[in-house]
């Protein structure tokens, strides 16, 4: 099995709640969490009139192809009641499926590794906290890396 990792989000509702509940989620789907980093807080990306949101990076182990695990990050979104109204805006769960092994992967539905993954800080911080010697497969450089080379200045505070 290859690793996997998880970027999981929430700025609606109980936020480290809901983080805590999709990780009980994961597990019940066949997705094992190995690792979580601790939880940043930050800054919205794209619709700014929101409010901050939690974020955590997870390594994970599956027998679950990537297209299965893209079914069950949406049913757990959907059981947290995600409801998707406007592109970027708020929500009570947001999972992305960052990278999985070195699997390279470009379909309308899912692409592997995550299109926006080194553009991001809120999502380098955590996983360079859990995966900083990963190297993205497709940019051939380390998690660390692309952080180092982010140009993303939205604020990402360290919480716990």
């Amino acid at each position: 099995m290859d690793d996997l990792y998880l970027g999981i989000g929430s700025n609606m509702g109980d936020r480290g709640e809901n983080i805590k509940a999709a990780l009980v989620l994961l597990e019940r789907w066949g997705i094992k969490v190995l690792r979580s980093s601790s939880i940043y807080e930050t800054e919205p990306v794209g619709f700014k009139d929101q409010d901050w949101y939690y974020n955590i990076a997870v390594k994970a182990q599956t027998g679950l192809d990537a297209a299965d695990v893209l079914k069950a990050t949406v049913a757990i979104e959907n059981a947290l009641k995600r409801e998707r109204q406007m592109k970027w805006g708020p929500r009570t769960m947001d999972i992305d499926l960052l990278l999985y092994g070195d699997l390279v992967m470009d379909k309308p539905d899912l692409r592997i590794p995550h299109p926006f993954l080194h553009e991001r800080r809120f999502v380098l911080c955590p996983l360079a906290e859990i995966a900083p010697d990963f190297v993205h497969p497709e940019l051939k450089k380390t998690v660390r890396e692309l952080l180092n080379e982010c140009v993303d200045a939205s604020i990402v505070s360290h919480l716990k």
